[in-house]
């Protein structure tokens, strides 16, 4: 039997309850996860990459159905290099789309056997950003409701 790999990529600066929600839904559709923390050299992040892969299997917590990884390059040649056909994306809103289906049928040019699969957001989290999480933590407003809590604490610690 061929185990069902999902890719489920992003720079998780920092994880939310919105992507810890696509990852949950997810593993009801796959046999495993791998979460790929981009390492993007142009963008400065709130978290190291480092950080961001400690907070991610601290929120997770263990199960071996998911890995947490970090990638650089083509997006779909790591997917490839993984065993996985399935690039997994969550979709918060009509104005996630447009970019996201340019990139995914970038990505299905340059690896043809390669699917990106769109899981929308529960409505809870339709809002929810790590830019907002961001911007709201600085604030020093609450963000019980939207990062676990062990973004909670690196976030109080960043900002304080």
């Amino acid at each position: 039997m061929n185990e069902k790999i999902a890719v489920y990529p992003g720079s998780f600066d920092p994880i939310t309850y919105g992507h810890l929600d696509i990852i949950e839904r997810g593993l009801d559709v796959f046999d495993k996860i791998i979460i790929a923390v981009a390492r993007n050299s142009g963008k400065k992040g709130l978290f190291s990459t480092e950080e961001r892969i400690r907070h991610i299997r601290e929120a997770l917590g263990d199960n071996p159905r998911v890995k947490v990884d970090t990638f650089e390059g083509l997006l779909v040649d790591y997917v490839v290099s993984k065993g996985a056909k399935v690039i997994l994306r969550g979709l918060r809103a009509v104005s996630d789309f447009e970019y996201e289906f340019q990139i995914a049928q970038m990505n299905h040019n340059l690896k043809s056997e390669v699917e990106t699969v769109f899981m929308m957001t529960s409505v809870p989290y339709g809002y929810l950003s790590s830019s907002i999480v961001k911007e709201v933590a600085s604030l020093k407003g609450p963000v019980e409701s939207l990062v676990p809590p062990v973004v909670r604490k690196a976030l109080a610690e960043k900002f304080s």
